[in-house]
């Protein structure tokens, strides 16, 4: 019996679209990065990107557990010393409506291109408004 790996050219990929109001922002990042990354479908194979196209809404709507609001950290580096930005998750959320979840999202993605390319197919809006209606995207309950 052979071992089965799936071609690139083979992969059918779907359209989901996730709702993530009132959402905890680790679990349904790491139900996103798993249909990212395909190990959802039988086909998975490692060195293929085999996962689908997810559409995430309301992102400015996410919800943590606990002091997360005020104390969970993000950190940034302009490469001159003495340069670290530091900025709390309920500043990125009113800034930058989405980037928290991405940031969460890509953390569990593969650190190469691979990666990269499987990172390529999430889209974050942060209301409910999404130009991907031609590609009739599957609502999905996570």
């Amino acid at each position: 019996m052979k071992t089965f790996s799936a071609k690139p050219a083979e992969v059918r990929r779907k359209w989901y679209l996730v709702d993530a109001k009132d959402q905890v922002l680790g679990r349904i990042a790491s139900k996103i990065a798993h249909r990212l990354r395909g190990k959802h479908k039988p086909e998975y194979t490692p060195h293929v990107d085999t996962g689908d196209f997810i559409v995430v809404i309301n992102a400015s709507k996410l919800k943590v557990t606990g002091n997360k609001w005020t104390n969970k950290k993000y950190y940034r580096h302009s490469g001159y010393p003495g340069g670290i930005y530091e900025t709390d998750f309920g500043k990125m959320q009113q800034r930058f409506p989405g980037r928290a979840l991405e940031k969460a999202i890509k953390g569990m993605m593969p650190k190469n291109r691979l990666g990269c390319a499987m990172f390529a197919k999430l889209k974050v809006y942060p209301n409910a408004a999404h130009p991907h209606t031609a590609q009739q995207p599957q609502t999905l309950e996570l």
